[in-house]
């Protein structure tokens, strides 16, 4: 019988190998791109936003193994979601689904680089869309508190 960490662990390799949600949005209605330059992993998160839901999101890039499994999983969580609830997607969300709570600290940047890129996406979308400027002071707030 399979302990907990070998089916994570064979998650993890399967995502890496063969990732959800991988390739590109051509007529994307926001994308971001961010990169760790300790490791060499580099993420894009392209979204087609329609009436307010993430109605479509891919990733590219190249990572280790970590970061590919997050990024996919990250992308479904985050498909058919309002903008609201992926705001409030956090990094326990990514990381639960991959029994990664208590992943150590050199690793953690790969595994929650998505999540940056995601939110960096979001925010770059609502900003260009919020018409009060106390909205925009608050958005700006929470990006700013991310990590």
């Amino acid at each position: 019988m399979s302990s907990n960490a070998d089916i994570y662990h064979e998650m993890i390799v399967d995502y890496s190998r063969n990732p959800v949600n991988y390739g590109e949005i051509k007529d994307h209605d926001v994308t971001f791109h961010d990169a760790n330059p300790l490791c060499g992993d580099s993420i894009d998160i392209d979204m087609k936003i329609d009436e307010n839901r993430v109605s479509d999101i891919k990733f590219h890039g190249k990572g280790c193994a970590i970061c590919m499994a997050c990024s996919s999983i990250l992308t479904e969580i985050a498909k058919g979601k309002s903008l609201d609830e992926v705001r409030n997607i956090g990094k326990n969300d990514v990381l639960s689904e991959l029994g990664l709570e208590h992943l150590q600290a050199v690793r953690i940047k790969c595994a929650l680089l998505s999540l940056k890129v995601l939110k960096s996406a979001l925010y770059t979308y609502l900003g260009k869309h919020l018409k009060d400027a106390k909205d925009l002071d608050k958005l700006k707030d929470e990006a700013a508190n991310l990590y």
